[in-house]
């Protein structure tokens, strides 16, 4: 499913990466769909599939390539949540470097994740519902100056405090 751009957005816990131990394990992405989309989208886009780097921590997603004519497109999936986001570079983090996304995009939706576009990754975090962030993730937010939905979301932070 690509989302509409003009609908609003709730962070579910996990969504910076981060948990306490009292709330238990974050929910995973699973990596073996991921891959399964990849190769779908790859093969929607006539394209064929790059590196795929496995989420590793502090990072908060995993990153693979498309390569289509001669272009290179770079697919982010949340590690936590079913979340795909699309840039032109591979980086550690990102905070409003994201790519419009594509015409093939849709190969991930049917098989489950949630397309984001650049609107939404762009979205200011004043306009996102943000309730459950906990005071250390609002201290790193502060502190990597995160203004964004997707600096939120894919990003490769440490946290000193989780509470």
């Amino acid at each position: 499913m690509v989302n509409d751009e003009n609908a609003g957005f709730t962070l579910p816990r996990g969504a910076s990466g981060f948990s306490r131990p009292k709330d238990g394990p974050l929910p995973e992405t699973d990596l073996s769909t991921f891959r399964t989309a990849l190769y779908a989208a790859a093969r929607a886009a006539g394209g064929k599939v790059g590196e795929l780097e496995k989420q590793a921590y502090p990072r908060t997603f995993h990153a693979a390539t498309v390569f289509e004519g001669t272009g290179e497109c770079v697919i982010l999936c949340h590690a936590h949540h079913p979340w795909i986001a699309f840039a032109q570079e591979r980086r550690n983090w990102y905070t409003e470097e994201f790519s419009a996304v594509p015409p093939w995009a849709p190969a991930f939706g049917d098989l489950g994740f949630t397309v984001l576009n650049r609107a939404q990754l762009t979205m200011p975090l004043s306009d996102v519902d943000t309730s459950v962030l906990t005071r250390g993730e609002w201290r790193a937010v502060r502190s990597y100056r995160i203004t964004t939905l997707g600096g939120v979301l894919f990003n490769s932070w440490e946290i000193l405090d989780g509470r």
